[in-house]
């Protein structure tokens, strides 16, 4: 008769193995969704806040200095709620783009991540230049745009455009990936089923260090 232990363990692992496969179902789900949020034009809402346009270039340089931007933002306490919707678009548009951990989000125009990084990136620059008209830390602001403004003539940043570049945001219209460009965008379902892959790994391991210890011969033949 098989001992219970082993039953038991049996069942995790069918249990693991289940909670791993809804994961990629899910997964799955979300990049084949018709129901695609993205920006479908200029008849997106424009009822908040208006935040200009950033070129592709400018990109990767705003990403650079987006934590040193939103940790002065948090040192202003003479704010106004212009200022904190648009701290807080940034910071909605940031999760909705999966935190930016996506490869290629930036850097790829070709990216399902790549609009909705536009704009918390553009968000996030619209942050630092209201900060120039504050009366508080005038000088960390006015360093902090120096030296992004140098990083910027360096590389060249601004001349560098793709299809987003001349879209301007509204602190109104949430950006969404196009989930259902995922599966035709090489690098970003790679991401995901490496996602899976990493997953279904992690239950196997968490079931090896949980499993209880198996009763040797000896036990059973006393």
């Amino acid at each position: 008769m098989r001992p219970a232990s082993s039953q038991i363990h049996l069942c995790s692992v069918k249990n693991g193995l289940i909670a791993a496969l809804a994961a990629c179902v899910c997964l799955l789900v979300l990049s084949v969704s018709p129901a695609d949020a993205h920006r479908s034009g200029p008849a997106g809402p424009t009822s908040g806040i208006s935040i200009p346009a950033l070129s592709h270039g400018e990109m990767a340089i705003i990403a650079e200095y987006r934590k040193p931007i939103l940790d002065l933002a948090a040192r202003m306490t003479r704010n106004d709620e212009t200022f904190r919707r648009l701290v807080n678009y940034s910071n909605i548009q940031y999760s909705y783009c999966l935190w930016g951990v996506v490869p290629g989000s930036i850097t790829d125009e070709e990216s399902p991540f790549n609009e909705c990084s536009h704009a918390y990136l553009a968000a996030t620059k619209a942050v630092l230049v209201y900060m120039r008209d504050m009366p508080e830390n005038t000088e960390a602001v006015g360093a902090l745009i120096s030296k992004l403004d140098a990083d910027l003539v360096r590389s060249g940043g601004s001349f560098v455009m793709c299809q987003f570049s001349g879209d301007p945001y509204n602190t109104a219209d949430i950006l969404s990936p196009r989930w259902r460009d995922v599966p035709s965008h090489l690098v970003s379902l790679m991401s995901f089923a490496g996602f899976a892959l990493m997953l279904t790994a992690g239950v196997f391991a968490l079931l090896r260090l949980t499993r209880a210890p198996q009763p040797s011969a000896q036990t059973f033949a006393s």
